[in-house]
């Protein structure tokens, strides 16, 4: 569990994030969504320690990483696995080497386990078949898959994913959605999601978070999400034509196929 406690981060004397209080659930999809410029992206550098807060608490089952010190910091950023929003493969590597990565900088495992363990984070992930190439020689939702293969290697108990859907088309997005969430409950992870992907919300959102102008406006589930009277949410969910048609067709009482 991840509990944010009055925090705020202000540059050169303006606040972009406001008084914010939200518990990321353990073993739970947390997803942070809001427009471009809202915060969000700050308040996920927040959270794994690339900024620091300008006030508040960020506490790690009860250990705050606001007043950490260094050598605290390192140990507690081994717990954690992070999914970038370009995948963030370093190229000169195979997939197998790429997942292996973190294994060979943080584990005390011989080499015998760490290729154990990278197979096992690979077939979790459906590319076992895939160690030996290079991320070049796969598709974007291959890479999307290594890096999640990648964030799992040293079983993390904090998982942190920006815009993971970024790039990819609607049916790959789902297939990432669902491996998310599925090794959330597996491994008992507090995942915290950065999105703008509304299928993500309606698909895997257990905990949602609205975050406008540095403010959390809303917070919910994405059952609560379709009945909300928040306007600025309604505004920023049901933007699309797709999205519009649900609410309406839920407010008549028809179920979309």
């Amino acid at each position: 569990m991840i509990e944010v406690k009055h925090l705020y981060k202000s540059f050169e004397g303006r606040d972009v994030l406001k008084d914010i209080n939200i518990t990321f659930e353990e073993g739970k999809t947390n997803l942070i969504i809001g427009r471009s410029g809202s915060g969000k992206t700050v308040l996920l550098k927040n959270l794994v320690g690339l900024l620091r807060p300008s006030k508040g608490q960020i506490l790690y089952d009860n250990r705050d990483l606001t007043v950490m010190p260094t050598e605290d910091m390192k140990l507690l950023r081994q717990e954690m696995g992070m999914i970038f929003q370009g995948s963030a493969l370093f190229d000169s590597m195979t997939v197998g080497e790429n997942v292996g990565f973190p294994l060979m900088m943080f584990s005390q495992m011989s080499k015998a386990e760490q290729k154990k363990r990278v197979q096992y984070c690979l077939e979790r992930v459906n590319l076992s078949d895939a160690g030996h190439l290079y991320p070049s020689e796969i598709s974007g939702g291959m890479m999307k898959r290594a890096a999640i293969a990648r964030a799992i290697a040293l079983n993390p108990k904090y998982l942190f994913c920006d815009e993971p859907n970024s790039g990819l088309d609607p049916q790959t997005s789902l297939v990432i959605d669902e491996l998310i969430h599925s090794i959330t409950k597996e491994f008992n992870m507090t995942t915290v999601i950065n999105t703008h992907d509304m299928n993500s919300v309606m698909n895997i959102g257990e905990r949602i978070f609205f975050i406008k102008q540095g403010n959390l406006e809303w917070s919910g589930n994405n059952n609560d999400i379709m009945n909300t009277d928040n306007k600025d949410l309604n505004d920023f969910v049901f933007a699309s034509d797709l999205f519009k048609k649900v609410k309406a067709a839920q407010n008549k009482g028809i179920v979309l196929e």
